[in-house]
């Protein structure tokens, strides 16, 4: 007699065929199935990853003023709803407020091409190795920027003077300026600097001309626009040297006559290189050894403000006094190995700038402020601040060594200079758009003043 087996014997043969098919799988010995399998997941997983990174770099902006991010879709359509700055009804936009949206049109020039920038600035070059800080494009909220035209913004500066004065932030403007303005001309033999002086870091001006257009733009070192002296004979013996809070400095003789001039300073004022070096405050014929560095920055702003509404206001000079570019050194400061080398998208999250970039940005409104409300000055403020804030991802951080020398230490980083191209190119943009619009109100003054003068 047969005996059937019961469920149970079923069940319990089942789960033993099972056990033996799977240990002859052998998933776990060498198999060029498994590993096929295993490479081709591997590189569709890297594709995804690729793609879906890319789209969501494009797909949203930063807010200048926020923590917040705005998620996008590449509409270019979403432009086209703003006014044009330069048109009427671009007259209230506030150029300063908006965002940084990517741009694969940027970067507006390239570093290789350009011979009018110090080794510091040329990250490319020294071995950066991403380039996502040279794709982002300033938006206003309100309004669009013109794009920048090299040709226009020369015809503008024909038979004029451009002239940078402060820091080596201001520098590196000025720089980013000669690489923007320089991508047009054909003949790079028609630009040099008038003294035959290299384009290198050190204590003085330089001045290029561009032959064709009549124009000068340049530079003058003077980080604390005041005057930097020796002390007077009998001071005490820390003070090495004097910032004189009432005068300005020495080279102001030659950039008062400019047509175009923009000022910086901010970066030099700081307790390490002023009073920690030896250099002190001096008003008048008095060191003030106990005065503190805010209060000797408040003076020496004042001391500028009240030269140019004496010097420059009559003789029709257009000055702009460059707002503080925020620093981004990360775990430390530039002396005990703050670090910026690892940032190469614009600010997520909170922002982690110093109090002394408030501070100081305070102290400028305030005095501005003041006098604006006095009488029209002749000054206008590029106010780069807040736009700037977010860019921790645009600094020099470990490559401004040149490439022979490699990246720099990680305890060396700079993160207070910027890389080239790069965000002060947007500076100069926001420079651009405020000197066409300039020259448009004054044409369209000019004509409302003829049809008055025809209708009477």
């Amino acid at each position: 007699m047969v005996k059937h087996p019961s469920s149970e014997d079923t069940d319990a043969f089942t789960d033993m065929e099972l056990v033996k098919k799977f240990k002859r799988l052998r998933l776990f010995e060498p198999s060029l199935f498994v590993l096929g399998v295993f490479l081709v997941s591997i590189c569709l997983v890297g594709c995804f990853c690729y793609l879906n990174y890319k789209s969501w770099v494009i797909g949203f902006r930063f807010r200048s003023q926020s923590d917040r991010i705005t998620w996008l879709n590449v509409d270019k359509t979403a432009e086209e709803k703003h006014d044009d700055f330069i048109g009427i009804k671009g007259d209230g936009c506030d150029v300063f407020d908006g965002d940084w949206v990517w741009d694969e049109h940027y970067p507006l020039y390239h570093s290789k091409d350009c011979r009018y920038l110090d080794m510091g600035f040329r990250c490319l070059e020294n071995g950066r190795p991403d380039q996502f800080y040279t794709k982002w494009r300033w938006q206003p909220k309100g309004c669009n920027l013109p794009r920048f035209n090299a040709t226009m913004m020369l015809e503008k500066l024909r038979n004029k003077r451009v002239a940078f004065v402060g820091d080596s932030i201001g520098r590196n403007q000025w720089e980013s300026l000669l690489c923007m303005l320089s991508s047009e001309i054909p003949d790079e033999n028609s630009i040099y600097e008038v003294n035959g002086s290299p384009i290198t870091k050190h204590k003085g001006f330089l001045v290029f001309l561009f032959k064709d257009y009549n124009c000068t733009v340049e530079y003058y070192r003077a980080p604390f626009l005041v005057l930097q002296s020796r002390p007077p004979v009998g001071s005490n013996q820390k003070v090495r040297t004097t910032l004189k809070l009432d005068q300005m400095d020495w080279s102001s003789m030659k950039w008062r006559y400019a047509d175009l001039l923009i000022l910086n300073t901010g970066h030099w004022w700081n307790y390490e290189k002023t009073i920690r070096g030896g250099n002190y405050f001096q008003e008048g014929p008095e060191v003030k050894m106990d005065m503190s560095v805010e209060t000797a920055y408040h003076k020496s702003i004042e001391t500028v403000v009240n030269w140019i509404r004496s010097n420059l206001v009559s003789r029709k000079t257009r000055v702009f006094f460059r707002t503080f570019a925020p620093v981004h050194f990360r775990g430390g400061s530039w002396r005990n190995g703050g670090t910026c080398h690892m940032e190469s998208l614009p600010e997520l999250g909170s922002s982690l700038v110093p109090a002394q970039t408030w501070a100081q940005f305070k102290i400028v409104a305030d005095i501005l402020s003041a006098y604006s409300n006095k009488s029209h000055m002749g000054l206008d403020v590029l106010n780069i601040t807040y736009m700037t804030l977010p860019r921790k991802d645009g600094h020099s951080s470990l490559y401004y060594q040149g490439p022979e020398a490699g990246p720099a230490p990680l305890h060396r980083q700079d993160c207070s200079h910027w890389c080239l191209p790069g965000v002060p190119d947007a500076w100069n943009e926001l420079l651009y758009a405020l000197v066409l619009k300039q020259d448009e109100i004054q044409t369209r003054n000019s004509f409302d003043e003829g049809d008055f003068i025809a209708q009477n």
